[in-house]
């Protein structure tokens, strides 16, 4: 880490005053009142999971409604939920997300060595919350998928300590919640930890099995949800999907011509994720972004893909800005963002059925921003390392920390 006077790392990382933590304290808990006030059970989202858990408390399949995406352990996970009434619920969720995602934004900057009383702790999560729109709608939602935007940093903290069983358990814990990190058992295939790889297929795998045991359709999952994922889902969902082979077809592009080029982008995007792993530098970054560019080029081409799982990979970007070479040292980075500030008011694309385009742009660039990461290392770098082996990241200079 450079800390000359052009840099601004050593200004990022010296302790922030009382101030701009009262601010960022304002700013969470009116974010998470505002959700409160406006939602009911949780948010949307989250509504989904506990009816499903509801319906399964009366005997029923959790399956029966079509927007229950998730495997049969988040039934049961959901379960305290459901035994909890709607005004309790109202309050409790918004506030838990709110914690939940300033605990993955307190994960990756731990990964990069980043103190948690720094300036960069502060400013970068009272950015996130009142300047990327997706904070604000996760919140407002109470998606699950804030339970990947903590294990995915979580799972690579460990990881860079050397504990890669444990990043495993991680993922798999994250998948038998919500199946989004899945695309993450590529990493420890990378590396070849393979204990890891087995903890993260058979978490998930024995709960949901065990779950599944007590379901009135046990294979729900495979029988209804995969179905309609795979065609799509309904037209109401697919306004608001981000991935290209849902946003082109909106454009006049055919459907198979633009799920062939989402899969030929997300391929190219796990073959730089494999070269950027391969490169091996020292330091967190390469942690960070292979994981972030396994999980954006997954997004590529998933159905459904939404704005909010952009904060699966962001915090772990962002946190790495006192780092030269860093992907949020870059112009592209910052520019992918524009789309997601609230308050900005973009032709022809202001109505929320459009803002899909957006946030396909936001991802697009910001998984081409990643996957260039693949191409070059700082001097010096060894771009190739014996296959199995994952040196452990040398740890930042303890100067300016």
């Amino acid at each position: 880490m450079r800390t000359g006077k052009s840099d601004i790392s050593g200004w990022l990382v010296r302790p922030a005053g009382r101030h701009p933590w009262a601010v960022l304290a304002t700013v969470l808990a009116a974010s998470a009142a505002h959700a409160a006030r406006t939602t009911s059970d949780g948010g949307m989202d989250n509504a989904i999971v506990v009816r499903a858990a509801r319906t399964w408390l009366a005997g029923g399949s959790p399956y029966d409604d079509p927007h229950f995406l998730y495997l049969p352990s988040a039934v049961l996970a959901a379960v305290p939920q459901a035994l909890l009434p709607g005004a309790v619920l109202r309050v409790l969720v918004p506030c838990a997300v709110t914690v939940l995602l300033a605990l993955a934004w307190a994960c990756a900057l731990r990964l990069h060595r980043v103190p948690l009383g720094s300036r960069l702790a502060v400013l970068g999560l009272t950015g996130l919350a009142l300047g990327f729109a997706p904070f604000g709608h996760l919140v407002r939602l109470g998606n699950w998928t804030v339970t990947a935007t903590v294990a995915l940093p979580l799972a690579l903290l460990l990881a860079s300590r050397g504990r890669w069983t444990g990043a495993g358990v991680v993922i798999g814990a994250a998948v038998a919640l919500k199946p989004l990190l899945a695309p993450v058992v590529l990493l420890f295939l990378f590396a070849g930890r393979w204990r890891a790889l087995a903890a993260a297929v058979l978490v998930p795998a024995l709960a949901s099995a065990a779950a599944a045991l007590a379901m009135p359709d046990p294979a729900g999952f495979f029988t209804r949800t995969l179905p309609f994922l795979l065609h799509g889902e309904d037209g109401f969902v697919r306004l608001y999907e981000a991935s290209p082979a849902a946003v082109l077809p909106r454009l006049g592009v055919p459907p198979a011509l633009a799920q062939g080029l989402a899969v030929a982008a997300a391929s190219a995007g796990v073959l730089c994720a494999y070269r950027r792993w391969r490169r091996a530098d020292p330091g967190p970054l390469r942690l960070a972004e292979t994981g972030a560019g396994l999980m954006l080029s997954a997004f590529l081409v998933s159905r459904p893909s939404y704005d909010h799982y952009l904060l699966v990979a962001l915090p772990l970007l962002l946190a790495g800005l006192p780092y030269a070479g860093s992907v949020a040292r870059g112009a592209w980075f910052w520019i992918a963002l524009v789309p997601q500030v609230p308050g900005l008011t973009w032709p022809w694309l202001e109505g929320e059925r459009r803002r899909a385009f957006r946030d396909a742009f936001t991802l697009c660039v910001l998984a081409v921003t990643v996957a260039r990461q693949a191409r070059t290392g700082p001097a010096g770098a060894d771009d190739r390392v014996p296959q199995g082996r994952s040196p452990e990241p040398e740890r930042a200079p303890a100067a300016p920390f």
